[in-house]
Order: structure tokens, then C-alpha cells, then sequence
């Protein structure tokens, strides 16, 4: 996987979840640079990365409520990212003005932030439902998901 990922930052979203799906597509469309790979939550393929981290889908850090960032896969700096630090990742790999606004979000501390996203991903699925399945991704798309 190490390889595929070429150095750039794998996103672990929630498959099923409406919203994180319109986020993955929203970040693929800004993501000129090519630096994401996305994989659901659910993919055999990133088992291994939960397991490196004592991590897996029933965990009480990630799990349905939580997106997570890795960093670095399979290297010695790997790093695992949650919640609005993981999205402020996201951020910052994109083109301006988003590096610009991670970098001012990150001026409020994270507790705060965390809350603000706990709330929007308990509130998720109420209001941008939940998928029977995760979506295929278009032909164009295929190349960016593991």
C-alpha cells in the first residue's frame, strides 16, 4: 500500500454516510495537486493500517462518528490523524485559500473544534442520510481510492 500511496495522505471516511461521501467527492474536485487517496472505513485494504494502530471500526476513537488521516502508510512516521485535525490536514494539502483557513482554524484550540465536529457527526445522518452502500466511484474517480 506503501507504494500505491506514493507519499500522499490516505482519508478513512465513512462509506455509508451521505455527507462524508459529498466531503470525499468536495476534496477530490479541489485536490488538483493529487496528493489524496480515499478508502471507506470498510475496506479490507486499510484493515492493516487499524490494526498497526490498535485501531478497527468498532474502536471508541474511530469508529462511525470519526475521519481519519494517515500520513507517512507504512513508514517509520506514520501518523494517524482524527477528527478536525484530520480535516485541517485535508486543508492545508489543498490549493489557497483552504492552507490559509486550516491555518487560522488552527488558532482555536482543538477541544473546541472536536466538539463542533462531534456535533455535526451526530446530527449526519439525519440530515444527509445514510447509503444502503458505499457508492461506486465514477471510472475518472478509480485511480484515487484504494
Amino acid at each position: 500500500m506503501r507504494d500505491e500511496l506514493g507519499g500522499r495522505l490516505l482519508v478513512i471516511f465513512d462509506g455509508r454516510c451521505g455527507l462524508c461521501n459529498r466531503a470525499v467527492r468536495w476534496l477530490m474536485q479541489r485536490d488538483r495537486g493529487d496528493r489524496l487517496r480515499f478508502a471507506p472505513s470498510d475496506s479490507p485494504q486499510i484493515a492493516e493500517v487499524l490494526v498497526r494502530h490498535g485501531l478497527g471500526a468498532q474502536d471508541a476513537q474511530f469508529g462511525p462518528d470519526s475521519i481519519m488521516v494517515v500520513s507517512s502508510v507504512g513508514g517509520p512516521a506514520e501518523r494517524v490523524l482524527f477528527r478536525s485535525e484530520a480535516v485541517l490536514a485535508l486543508l492545508a494539502e489543498l490549493p489557497q485559500p483552504w492552507p490559509l483557513m486550516a491555518a487560522a482554524a488552527h488558532w482555536i484550540p482543538q477541544t473546541p473544534r472536536d466538539l463542533a465536529y462531534r456535533l455535526v457527526a451526530r446530527w449526519r445522518y439525519r440530515i444527509w442520510g445514510r447509503l444502503e452502500q458505499c457508492p461506486l466511484p465514477s471510472s475518472s474517480e478509480r485511480e484515487r481510492f484504494l
